[in-house]
């Protein structure tokens, strides 16, 4: 009898926010991939889990899937976990999921805990839609490209990002998308939780030295701004336009402000 493939969603920080059938899939499985199984061993100590662990993280993926697949098919029931939250979202389990399906394994999800959905509803941003665009690219070309998408992106944008680059993507995103509202959550449900909340730049000057895991929130695009062909462009090409105009800088600041729907002091602020 073929095995099953469970999706194991673990905390994103406090130990307490797993489910009592997350626990219960755990102890009844044959085999855990985990993440980093230094991480998921403290978590099944905790809870006096004794299960064979193996290391399934993105480096090694591709390379354990016809491992997995051949223990499932044995009839070895599997669960995937990634470090924290719901394995297959920016974690591995994605490769192994759809190798699964195209061997008509069962694939099963335990529904639990996700930063993104977490942070998102304490945003105070649009819940309504939004898109999750996970961690930027490292390529710098790439990540430059998926940041311009942001200039259009009408939804809440969700990204994750690492503490030491929070700030350059912050001044990255004032440049391409101008001033817009963000929320960056920061350790998310542990002793140190907080939401920082306001415009781009007041959010640069309050991320300095900040630290811990975090996911970044950005208002979507309005409407009036999108109407607006001039803001597909960066603030520097905007301003570039009028300039060849031949305005002066008074006026070019103010039409600028205007185009994007910010005030002249943060037009201005980019070019002083």
């Amino acid at each position: 009898m073929v095995g099953k493939l469970y999706l194991v969603a673990t905390p994103i920080g406090n130990l307490e926010d797993i489910t009592f059938r997350a626990l219960r899939i755990l102890k009844e499985v044959d085999i855990i991939a985990a993440e980093d199984t230094r991480v998921t061993l403290k978590l099944l100590n905790h809870y006096e889990i004794k299960k064979p662990l193996i290391s399934n993280h993105r480096h090694n993926e591709d390379k354990n899937e016809d491992f997995l697949i051949s223990k499932l098919k044995e009839g070895k029931n599997i669960a995937i976990v990634s470090d924290a939250g719901t394995p297959g979202i920016s974690d591995p389990g994605e490769v192994i999921v759809k190798k699964a399906i195209k061997e008509n394994i069962e694939v099963i999800s335990i529904p639990g805990a996700c930063a993104a959905i977490s942070g998102l509803i304490c945003s105070g941003l649009d819940t309504n839609e939004f898109v999750f665009y996970g961690f930027l690219p490292l390529n710098k070309k790439n990540r430059k490209e998926k940041l311009e998408e942001l200039k259009t992106e009408n939804k809440t944008a969700i990204l994750y990002e690492a503490p030491h680059k929070i700030k350059e993507t912050l001044k990255d995103l004032k440049q391409i998308i101008g001033e817009r509202k963000v929320t960056i959550a920061r350790e998310l449900t542990k002793i140190h939780e907080e939401f920082i909340r306001g415009e781009i730049n007041e959010i640069i000057e309050k991320t300095e030295n900040i630290k811990g895991e975090m996911i970044l929130f950005i208002e979507g695009a309005k409407k009036v701004l999108l109407d607006n062909p001039l803001n597909s462009m960066s603030v520097e090409e905007h301003y570039k336009f009028y300039e060849n105009q031949g305005l002066d800088k008074k006026e070019i600041i103010k039409k600028v402000a205007k185009d994007r729907g910010v005030t002249k002091n943060e037009i201005y602020k980019m070019f002083v």
